[in-house]
């Protein structure tokens, strides 16, 4: 029990304006800096600075007073996001609980696995019929009707805080829909929101971009720029002719969005994903991806932020090559900085390649080659499937170093996933073949990409095995790699491909939603107890939770240390924490394999125990250590 202390006189206690104003000093030179950069020759940097205060000043203003607390127990303990504790689960509201009322309703079950942190796919309300599955956003406000209003989402994100889970949101940062309130008023020759958007009087400018940008979805939208003819001009649309993107050149917009974001931090979103953050700022000559500005608008939204709603973090959506990827979680004057979490899309790749090949090396030289071991005030959100695609970003430099070519491996991988490669166990489908460059992307739910839709259709029990080691391999290494885990909806429970969505006018002509079927709750009502295959999936997948809550050497703030060790079917890391150390070893192959102690880096004397699979020791065979088939160890020694 904490010591009892003494109250100090009423006269004594710290405002929460002083509060504001102390917050606002940590955060000026960290908030000025990068805007001075961004905006100092569109605007006097005194004159931004004081909009900025006066923009933060009125939203804290509005914080209610559970969020004012929980942003003083935040900033007493800034790496709350890193515990081993946390765990995340994702899901669209109306495929998860029908409403917001309803996904009130679930938070049990949420915490039955022990879900600490619950993302809400998009919610806010899109333009009508085909929204992108939510990402063109006409009224940032509001919830979209069909799922509630934002009163019901602050009743929720109420009830979750009470539950100990951390509620997350999108927030689209690239576009608007080109219905948006400041569309509209652009294509009505209003010139202060013309200037939200890049709008072209003539295709001069808009040609000379098109020379060095790709196409997003090549299929379906083609090209970079669609001709509006309300205003007989050219508007920048990098995703949809519907989706407009936002100028980030301009100050006003800054100030915009960063007033939606406090916003929804004060309805209860205490992470905010960041979408399609990589394609914000754009300069003629470069593909317009990953500029160096972008990391600056990302440092001051988050340092502005932590002025007025310091409880809230922040995920950015850069899905991206390996050597791109680190600076959104911080790095050179970024560090500490920038987003607290950020998708390891690499391992999630990596993953998959190494459970096809059933070699490792490939993920060994490539994680451990790009990526530091940890980052300061951030750590990796890590996955195995999502709502989305998987883009096969693999470069040519790695894929030649392990003797195969970059396009024949990602068109491998392709075939292999979609079920034309000659022993492939997965059910997917291409997506966005861009007949040019012959790249595709693939889609398909967890289950059915690890075999389980092809094994059940057989009936072979030993399929059906070796799909279900494959799941819980993979939800056990991004539980053990380092950072939050995410489990997507429908994955704890092995939901299949849903290719019903065909018959939907408005999802049809977007094949994601392969992997976006909607719950089973008949299933989720019998997992604790049944021997089918999704009860087998989720017990194993609570059981990982719940060890790894237990291992703090698993939390974000410990080194990920991936292991050289040689053996092509193995993939190793160490995480050294401060009382104990853990060793994860998993093996890709169908087959048991064996390593040496002394090749993990395992002291002599040590004698790990296996805390995932019964905190026994591991199997030994001549004085190696035996990986079964598609099994995960997590090898814990403490430090005493």
């Amino acid at each position: 029990m904490p010591p009892k202390t003494t109250p100090r006189p009423a006269t004594s206690s710290v405002t929460d304006d002083q509060l504001f104003d102390l917050r606002w000093a940590r955060a000026f030179e960290s908030t000025s800096q990068p805007l001075q950069r961004l905006y100092g020759d569109a605007m006097p940097i005194d004159t931004l600075m004081d909009r900025l205060h006066d923009l933060l000043a009125r939203r804290w203003a509005a914080r209610p007073d559970d969020l004012r607390l929980l942003d003083l127990k935040r900033d007493l303990d800034p790496h709350w996001f890193q515990s081993s504790k946390m765990a995340a689960y994702v899901f669209y509201v109306d495929r998860f609980a029908g409403s917001m009322q309803g996904v009130g309703e679930r938070i049990p079950y949420l915490q039955s696995f022990g879900i600490t942190y619950a993302h809400f796919m998009p919610c806010l309300m899109p333009r009508p019929g085909d929204s992108d599955g939510g990402y063109a956003v006409m009224d940032y406000t509001k919830i979209d009707p069909k799922l509630g209003t934002m009163a019901d989402f602050r009743q929720v994100t109420r009830d979750m805080r009470a539950a100990g889970i951390s509620p997350c949101i999108d927030m689209v940062l690239n576009h608007t829909a080109a219905e948006h309130d400041w569309a509209q008023k652009a294509r009505a020759g209003d010139p202060f929101y013309r200037a939200f958007y890049r709008i072209y009087d003539t295709p001069d400018e808009p040609l000379e971009y098109e020379k060095t940008l790709h196409e997003v979805f090549p299929n379906q939208a083609p090209g970079n720029f669609t001709y509006d003819e309300d205003m007989q001009a050219w508007v920048w649309t990098t995703f949809n002719s519907f989706q407009w993107d936002l100028n980030w050149a301009n100050p006003e917009v800054f100030l915009a969005i960063l007033d939606i974001i406090l916003d929804l931090a004060n309805a209860g979103a205490e992470v905010l994903r960041l979408d399609a953050v990589a394609f914000m700022w754009k300069r003629l000559g470069t593909d317009c991806q990953n500029l160096p500005e972008v990391h600056d608008i990302l440092q001051a939204i988050n340092q502005a932020a932590s002025v007025a709603a310091p409880a809230t973090i922040f995920k950015a959506e850069a899905i991206v090559g390996p050597h791109q990827l680190v600076p959104y979680l911080g790095a050179g004057r970024h560090t500490g900085k920038v987003c607290n979490l950020a998708y390891h899309n690499s391992l999630m790749v990596q993953f998959w390649s190494a459970l096809a090949t059933r070699e490792t090396q490939l993920m060994t030289d490539v994680l451990s080659h790009y990526f530091p071991d940890r980052f300061i005030n951030a750590e990796w959100a890590t996955y195995i499937r999502c709502h989305d695609d998987i883009g096969w970003a693999i470069t040519e430099d790695d894929a030649e170093a392990h003797g195969v070519s970059g396009p024949g491996h990602r068109g491998f991988l392709a075939d292999f996933y979609a079920g034309r490669f000659d022993g492939s166990f997965a059910r997917g489908a291409d997506f966005q073949v861009n007949e040019v460059t012959g790249d595709k992307r693939t889609n398909g739910s967890f289950a059915s990409l690890a075999g389980l839709e092809a094994a059940l259709e057989a009936g072979d029990d030993a399929l059906i095995d070796l799909a279900i080691k494959r799941i819980n391999l993979g939800h056990a290494l991004i539980a053990g790699f380092g950072g939050v885990p995410l489990i997507y909806m429908g994955d704890e429970l092995g939901l299949l491909n849903d290719r019903a969505y065909a018959t939907d006018p408005d999802r049809a002509g977007d094949g994601r939603w392969m992997q976006r079927p909607a719950m089973d709750w008949d299933r989720a009502e019998t997992a604790e107890t049944s021997d089918a295959p999704h009860g087998r999936i989720w017990r194993a997948l609570r059981h990982i939770l719940k060890v790894r809550a237990a291992c703090p050497e698993l939390g974000g703030d410990v080194p990920s240390r991936i292991l050289h060790t040689g053996h092509g079917r193995l993939f190793s890391m160490i995480r050294p924490g401060t009382n104990a150390t853990l060793w994860m070893v998993c093996n890709f192959s169908e087959d048991a394999q064996s390593i040496p102690p002394a090749d993990l880096a395992i002291p002599e004397d040590a004698r790990p125990t296996d805390v995932l699979n019964g905190d026994a020791l591991p199997q030994m065979q001549g004085g190696r250590i035996v990986v079964p088939p598609l099994a995960c160890l997590w090898l814990r020694q403490p430090i005493w």
